[in-house]
């Protein structure tokens, strides 16, 4: 069999690499080994913090509806368990919308979960 020289596959695997890592700090973006290094790291903090965002934003609507909540003289808990029980079915992010931008529909929806 004849021998395969990597010149061609290895430079373009290393440009790739190193255009990834362009704007990273000192050898991080100029030498492969750390280029590849930091190219990893970033990718994976990449797919973790997606999840993070998720969980970040979901923790931001609840306090804004808690705050809400609590100037309609209830809780976030005893909010949420009204709507449930009455069939009300506004997600998190939608009741937090509201609760910013529209107060006095978030007050009528209170009233609606309180009775």
């Amino acid at each position: 069999m004849a021998r395969v020289k990597t010149g061609f596959t290895r430079r373009h695997r290393h440009k790739k690499v190193l255009k990834i890592t362009k704007g990273q700090f000192g050898t991080r973006s100029k030498l492969f080994k750390r280029a590849n290094e930091a190219m990893l790291k970033s990718l994976w903090y990449a797919t973790r913090d997606r999840k993070v965002r998720k969980r970040d934003l979901r923790k931001l609507w609840i306090a804004r509806i808690n705050a809400a909540a609590r100037l309609n003289g209830t809780t976030y808990s005893r909010l949420i368990h009204g709507l449930k029980k009455n069939n009300i079915l506004l997600n998190r992010k939608m009741l937090a919308d509201i609760a910013v931008r529209d107060p006095q529909a978030f007050t009528a929806v209170v009233q609606q979960a309180a009775g």
